[in-house]
């Protein structure tokens, strides 16, 4: 577990092979749940949260990929009062539905799309809004609905897919040949570019990430992610005639 600017305690979960992490948000009484990792997390989750001595009264979803939603119905389960939330446009992945919408790129929806999730999300947020001391960030790239969430308290930001740290960051969708895993399952790599422009406009001061170790002063590293996205996509757009 680790506790980073006193409000954020990371859960991790196959560190050393396929690494998955969620968080607990501290609010003054209570804690917030962001993602909910693989279907067997709940346990350790629920442990933890009864070493910090708060309950669990939230359960905020950055996007519905499997590995970041598995315990999801255990969890409500155990905690029938806890409130989900998720974007209205991954409230659809979350079912397993992997359609587009209309006006959406035709690009395949990639990743675990989760099998038999019955929990319905309670509220479903979009841009701007506010659960206790995170504000929601709209991020999509790495599904059509991707959401980041950051402590106003502080300015620690939890980016669930937009960037991974394993073996190097990453802007989603930027293959790590060592950990290719986040790159594979990514929608959108154009939206995600985009999507990791507009966190660094928020000025994270860490940056915790769903597959990853956190970062401390994270802008530069950030910068040089985006810029080596970007060259990428550049070097691989068609040209024209």
């Amino acid at each position: 577990m680790i506790l980073t600017n006193n409000t954020i305690h990371s859960i991790d979960f196959l560190k050393h092979f396929f690494p998955v992490s969620c968080y607990l948000v501290e609010e003054d009484e209570s804690l917030t749940l962001v993602d909910a990792a693989l279907p067997y997390s709940a346990k350790k989750i629920i442990r933890t949260a009864r070493l910090i001595g708060k309950p669990i009264t939230k359960i905020v979803l950055t996007h519905g990929h499997e590995d970041h939603v598995g315990a999801l119905d255990k969890l409500k389960k155990i905690l029938p009062d806890c409130t989900v939330y998720i974007s209205r446009r991954d409230a659809k992945l979350l079912m397993g539905d992997l359609s587009l919408e209309s006006g959406e790129p035709e690009l395949p929806i990639r990743g675990g799309a989760p099998k038999g999730i019955v929990t319905k999300p309670n509220i479903l947020i979009k841009d701007g809004d506010r659960i206790g001391s995170l504000l929601a960030i709209g991020t999509p790239g790495h599904t059509p609905g991707s959401m980041s969430f950051i402590d106003i308290r502080n300015n620690s930001l939890i980016a669930g897919g937009a960037f991974q740290t394993r073996t190097g960051i990453a802007v989603s969708g930027q293959l790590k040949v060592l950990f290719p895993f986040p790159a594979l399952a990514t929608w959108n790599k154009q939206e995600s570019v985009e999507s990791a422009r507009k966190i660094l406009e928020f000025n994270p001061q860490v940056l915790f990430v769903g597959h990853g170790k956190p970062l401390e002063n994270p802008i530069p590293l950030i910068k040089q992610a985006i810029l080596k996205a970007e060259k990428k996509l550049k070097s691989t757009r068609p040209r024209s005639v």
